[in-house]
């Protein structure tokens, strides 16, 4: 029987591990969301983690408000990067493996075809900075680890993403203007919860990097049009591709990850 603790518990993929985790009879899962473990006080995780016996910690915690990171990235940079330092810190006193969700977010979207675990991370926004200083503070920390970078992650029905603000608009009748100036994979959280919980059933024990999406490049135009001919409203919405994205912060405009078997950045067990 392994234990497992979930940290973020209630954002998207969070709720997603709930929605699935009952079909996982050899593992005992303990949810934890930020009211109940803020993993920026280092006292409370190592706290939890040491009193709680666990085999691995999956971290969903996250900071992700991309616009409000650039006008206050003390926030981002407290969340995605010293909270993270925390988790793994109290991983490795207590020897729990780390699965930590990172992002796409941490290229700058300036090459031509998809992002491998080979190539180099240059954030352009404050997001993608904390997100990748915090990656970085597991790989000097850890050896037990996964990372696992995805992208445009959404739920069907969980929380606010893009998928259910499409369908909304959509239901109410209103003009849809979306961007066609950024490609990327969108990623059901449902997927990237089996695929994480997938990593500790198989019992592997070669860590490292890995990229997880659901494999089909697109615009956020295109995503749109494939939200609204999957839920029968093609013909009751129009769907206006718009040449600019109006953001504060910047976004890279190619962020296809191309997804990977394991790749080996830590000491086989």
């Amino acid at each position: 029987m392994k234990w497992i603790l979930v940290t973020g518990a209630f954002g998207q993929l969070g709720l997603s591990i709930q929605d699935i985790h009952k079909n996982y009879t050899d593992f005992t899962f303990v949810f934890k969301d930020s009211k109940e473990l803020d993993i920026t006080n280092f006292e409370s995780i190592e706290e939890t983690i040491g009193s709680g016996n666990y085999d691995f910690v999956i971290n969903c915690a996250a900071y992700t408000n991309v616009e409000q990171a650039e006008k206050t990235p003390e926030i981002a940079f407290k969340v995605n990067a010293e909270g993270v330092k925390n988790m793994a810190l109290a991983c490795k006193k207590h020897g729990v493996a780390l699965i930590h969700i990172s992002t796409d977010y941490v290229f700058d979207g300036e090459k031509e075809g998809p992002y491998t675990v080979h190539d180099i991370p240059n954030p352009i926004n404050e997001y993608g900075k904390s997100k990748w200083e915090g990656e970085k503070y597991v790989q000097d920390i850890l050896t037990d680890y996964f990372i696992v970078r995805t992208s445009w992650l959404y739920s069907k029905k969980h929380k606010k993403n893009f998928y259910r603000t499409i369908l909304e608009k959509a239901k109410h009748g209103e003009v849809l203007s979306v961007t066609d100036a950024q490609i990327g994979c969108p990623t059901d959280a449902i997927n990237l919860a089996t695929f994480t919980i997938e990593l500790i059933k198989k019992d592997i024990r070669t860590y490292g990097l890995l990229h997880f999406t659901d494999g089909e490049a697109m615009s956020w135009y295109n995503f749109a049009q494939k939200i609204l001919k999957k839920n029968f409203l093609s013909k009751r919405v129009t769907l206006v591709k718009d040449k600019n994205y109006h953001t504060f912060a910047l976004r890279p405009k190619n962020s296809i990850l191309k997804n990977t078997e394991q790749i080996n950045l830590s000491k086989e067990k």
